[in-house]
């Protein structure tokens, strides 16, 4: 996998709650299908490393922050409604 290919992600999460386990679900699912051996999942607990949570202005969970290609996006919940995260993560090209 190239640089260029690659999506990397960096999902936020509070501990094991539901909602951080459905966000990773989401995410790992919308990955899988749509962006198969083309990108990288970072999941920080903020319980465990709060200084990056700080550092990076996270104020809920979850958040995902789409990291490249760029630009930077950043979108905070379960990651449900597949169409508004495809959206906001400037994904539409991928779904068909």
């Amino acid at each position: 996998m190239s640089a260029m290919d690659a999506y990397r992600f960096r999902l936020y999460v509070a501990g094991d709650t539901p909602n951080s386990a459905h966000a990773l679900a989401n995410l790992t699912a919308l990955c899988d299908s749509q962006l198969p051996g083309r990108h990288e999942i970072e999941v920080v607990d903020v319980f465990r490393e709060p200084g990056r949570a700080l550092a990076e202005s996270i104020l809920m969970t979850p958040t995902l922050l789409k990291l490249s290609p760029a630009p930077v996006q950043r979108i905070v919940g379960t990651l449900a409604d597949l169409r508004t995260v495809v959206l906001a993560l400037g994904l539409e090209t991928l779904i068909a």
